[in-house]
């Protein structure tokens, strides 16, 4: 009875097993159809929204350059100061770090290589006399530096005694000439003095020849003539009377003196005889003298004044006289300059005589030629001399003077070491500040502009302010790797450096657009554009049904838009199902 009993259980649960297994084609079917999708939605928000371009880059010191020398330190090339074989060699490498101006940067040969602030780069000799940008470039610095100097863009002797100045500082000496400038200038000294002595033989053979000789003497006598003529008239135009006119003027002198004391005298006594008293007959005699007085007799004055008359008359005849000596004195002088100016007229027509005549003969002299040719000599050898002379002295060969945009500035770089040979760049500087090298994809590019605001994130979390400073062309670095094919090269700014550090990773964000204020915001992917062209979302009103509300877009960012119209904050819209 029990194994009927578990016998009919089997059987049982095989059949049911088999009932669930076992479905209708018609209920098949109904297990396959796609349960009602549901709406996926997401909240409208109120937040102020910011659009970035974000890549990623790395921490440099800013505006790298590459410094060549622009020519030989020292004499040029071949010369004993740069060594026997005239080789340019590191005698002092570039060191790393911070550079300021006046620093010497290396030195090549034991001569120095300074670092000046400065736009024109060095390219040439500089040499006493020279003119020009990069003259008044270094007087700039000269000044700046404290040694003084003018601005005149000339290479002066006072712009000379300024880079001494500095030289000496730094313990070196200014570039004085070469051995090989010194034997040049020596040369044309030489050459000059033998010039000179040649034509000075030539001449000496000239004036010694037959037909000039007695010609050179003739000349010689008629300016020595001439001189004497001149120096006759110009003492005698100089003398107003001789020796025998101030006797006789003298004589006249005195004469006229007596005559006028005589005069004088006559006068005195006819003034005394009108003014004698004329006795009263009234008058009572008491004394001797009082009779005497009254019996002497008025004085007879037409004597007297016929003595006046006399006098006065001879008076003029002696004035008339010194008259007649001054005019004959006169007359003598005058003729006596006319006599000298006369003499002086001969000399000079005999002094013409003679020069021309002179010169005649030394034309027709076989030794002429020689002496035009002496001549010549002397004054192109003068003329070669005079040009040397002007860029002779104290020099700043264009190895020895590096000029920078920006100083201070960093050594970030050293091409070359002590005892290599210098051939191409020497060193790469830097700016003090740093910059992040980065690139973005070229349609990200066109969104980007110099002066952006921007932000540097390192991997420890720190943000720092940074500005977008350059992007394209401008932002490629010397010497740094070319960006992938399609990406655009940035260059971005931070605000601050206290923390940074050259060789590290950012995060690069440039801010391209931002809102003022909190505005609305849903996801783009619930902005929908209906066949009229308008922006719509869908808005849930109620479980599982919507509404369409139009929009107006305004900045994206980060997967979410800027939208107005009949929203408000919390509304949820559709952003897939439905």
């Amino acid at each position: 009875m029990a194994g009927v009993i578990a016998g009919v259980v089997v059987i049982a649960a095989v059949g049911w097993a088999l009932s669930t297994r076992l479905r209708s084609p018609a209920d098949e079917a109904a297990r396959r159809v796609a349960p009602r999708p549901s709406l996926v939605t997401a909240a409208v928000e109120r937040r102020k929204l910011v659009s970035t371009v974000v890549t990623s880059g790395t921490l440099e010191y800013g505006s790298p350059l590459p410094i060549n020398l622009a020519g030989a330190v020292g004499g040029p090339v071949g010369d004993p100061v740069g060594g026997a074989s005239g080789l340019q060699r590191a005698t002092r490498a570039p060191r790393k770090g911070r550079i300021k101006e006046g620093a010497v940067l290396m030195e090549v040969n034991g001569r120095p290589a300074f670092a000046l602030r400065g736009s024109v780069p060095m390219h040439r000799t500089i040499t006493p006399g020279s003119k020009g940008d990069d003259v008044r470039q270094l007087q700039r610095a000269l000044r700046r530096l404290g040694f003084g100097g003018p601005l005149t863009g000339v290479f002066d002797r006072a712009t000379i005694a300024a880079l001494t100045r500095m030289y000496t500082k730094k313990g070196y000496e200014a570039q004085q000439p070469t051995l090989t400038d010194r034997q040049a200038y020596d040369t044309l000294r030489k050459a000059v003095q033998t010039a000179q002595e040649t034509l000075a033989t030539e001449k000496q053979a000239l004036d010694q020849g037959r037909d000039v000789l007695p010609l050179k003497v003739k000349l010689d006598n008629a300016e020595a003539d001439m001189t004497s003529a001149k120096r006759a008239l110009k003492e005698a135009e100089a003398q107003r009377l001789t020796p025998e006119d101030e006797t006789g003027l003298a004589a006249a002198d005195a004469a006229v003196r007596a005559a006028e004391e005589k005069l004088a005298a006559a006068e005195q006594a006819l003034e005394t005889a009108r003014t004698q008293p004329t006795p009263s007959p009234t008058a009572t005699p008491t004394s001797r003298t009082s009779v005497v007085a009254a019996t002497q007799p008025p004085a007879d004055t037409g004597l007297l004044r016929m003595r006046v008359e006399n006098a006065r008359a001879d008076l003029a005849a002696a004035r008339e006289a010194r008259g007649r000596v001054l005019e004959k004195a006169r007359q003598a002088r005058d003729k006596r300059l006319e006599e000298l100016r006369k003499a002086v007229r001969t000399a000079e027509e005999t002094l013409v005589t003679a020069r021309q005549a002179l010169r005649q003969a030394r034309q027709l002299s076989p030794t002429r030629l020689k002496v035009a040719g002496a001549r010549k000599d002397v004054a192109a050898a003068k003329s070669m001399l005079a040009e040397y002379a002007r860029t002779y002295g104290t020099s700043v060969p264009p190895g020895e003077v590096v000029f920078l945009p920006k100083l201070p500035a960093r050594v970030q770089k050293v091409s070359v070491k002590a005892g290599q040979r210098i051939e191409d760049e020497v060193a790469t500087v830097t700016s003090s500040s740093f910059m992040v090298t980065a690139s973005v994809e070229a349609a990200e590019s066109e969104l980007l502009r110099a002066g952006m605001e921007a932000s540097i994130e390192l991997d420890t979390g720190t943000t720092y302010r940074a500005t977008l400073t350059a992007v394209g062309d401008r932002a490629e670095v010397p010497g740094a790797e070319k960006p992938a094919d399609g990406a655009v090269p940035i260059l971005l700014t931070p605000a601050k450096s206290k923390g940074l550090k050259a060789g590290t990773a950012v995060t690069a964000r440039v801010t391209v657009g931002a809102t003022e204020e909190p505005v609305l915001v849903v996801p783009v992917v619930a902005v929908i554009t209906s066949a009229d062209g308008k922006a719509r979302v869908r808005v849930e009103d109620a479980p599982d049904r919507t509404k369409d509300v139009e929009v107006r877009t305004g900045l994206t960012a980060d997967g979410n838009v800027e939208v107005t119209g009949e929203l408000k904050e919390g509304d949820r819209v559709v952003v897939s199902g439905g």
